[in-house]
């Protein structure tokens, strides 16, 4: 006996019941407010040479949410459309339809990046969110993560060149396309880590994402602070741990009507007192909010090559964040 549409309609309700997340990011997300901006995608493109025509860039845009909502790559993406209804219902493909294979996913992709498109696309998501009630208020909170990348197996003297930017002679074209010379190690809290930061403020009444920034990872975090101030949050107050205080820093803010709550120093020669550790524990107990940004976006391995590609990923990691975010705000 053939499926009728009510048991498809059941089978999605049942789904949704279970924990599916999609049906309510379709229905939150207004995604056809992107196509605008994805439009360039395939401007270029010229229908009368024939072959395919080009997926529509909302699916495809659709895609990358998915594959960033899931942590794919871009094989295990495509066979995740094929294979799970629920995907499928979320981009309107049929099962048995045209799927985007992992070739057509890292080509989109590729000019998303060429295009330059992703902090654009984050900032037509910010507009919903600030049209669905929940600006920026109550100050914002800095800080940033690693997101590691593969480590590369170079010798002592190719990472010498890497670093300044001679490319070792040893390397073959083909080698050097597989090798990221853009990415660094760095040590926190006694580990050595290599890859790329995500620097992120965000505001502290809602846990949204308002500004980010992508360094590599010796890139020390004050560096950026400056960048990702957000002057739309209706409060001055600004929270950040101790590796963003500097006396410079403390002014700057002043200068520009910012509160600081940026966690104290301790120094071997001038421990914090009891009074700098009771403010710094109270500082804490707002600026904790941030890690748990971080910890939905734990386990997160860029497999790219190059920062302007790990942007790209790091930049839908975000987006994808504040979409899961807006869900749960609008529910």
């Amino acid at each position: 006996m053939q499926p009728s549409f009510f048991d498809h309609q059941d089978r999605l309700e049942l789904l949704e019941q279970l924990g599916d997340p999609l049906p309510k990011l379709e229905r939150t997300v207004n995604w056809d407010a992107f196509r605008e901006l994805l439009g360039s995608v395939y401007k270029n493109s010229d229908p009368s040479k024939g072959g395919r025509p080009p997926y529509d860039a909302v699916l495809m845009f659709k895609v990358l949410v998915l594959q960033h909502l899931y942590n794919l790559s871009d094989d295990q993406t495509e066979f995740q459309i094929r294979d799970r209804y629920s995907f499928c219902h979320f981009l309107g493909l049929s099962p048995e339809g045209k799927v985007p294979d992992a070739k057509t996913i890292w080509v989109y992709r590729e000019r998303l990046k060429e295009l330059d498109l992703v902090d654009k696309l984050f900032s037509e998501l910010l507009i919903q969110i600030d049209a669905a009630g929940f600006s920026a208020c109550k100050g914002q909170i800095v800080d940033a993560a690693i997101v590691p990348v593969p480590k590369q197996r170079n010798t002592r003297e190719e990472n010498r060149q890497v670093k300044a930017e001679d490319s070792p002679v040893t390397w073959s074209d083909n080698k050097r396309c597989q090798k990221d010379v853009e990415a660094r190690w760095t040590k926190k809290h006694g580990k050595t880590h290599y890859g790329y930061k995500n620097h992120i403020s965000i505001d502290q009444q809602h846990k949204v994402i308002r500004k980010y920034a992508v360094t590599s990872a010796e890139v020390h975090d004050s560096q950026v602070f400056e960048e990702l101030l957000d002057e739309n949050n209706s409060n001055g107050s600004v929270w950040a741990d101790s590796a963003y205080r500097s006396a410079e820093l403390e002014a700057a803010l002043s200068d520009a009507n910012y509160r600081s709550h940026i966690h104290r120093k301790s120094t071997r020669k001038r421990p914090l007192n009891e009074r700098e550790q009771r403010a710094n524990t109270k500082r804490s107990k707002v600026r904790a909010r941030v890690e748990h940004v971080f910890a939905q976006q734990a386990n997160r391995l860029v497999r790219s090559i190059g920062q302007a590609r790990a942007g790209v990923k790091i930049g839908m990691m975000n987006l994808v964040y504040n979409t899961r975010r807006l869900v749960w705000l609008a529910g």
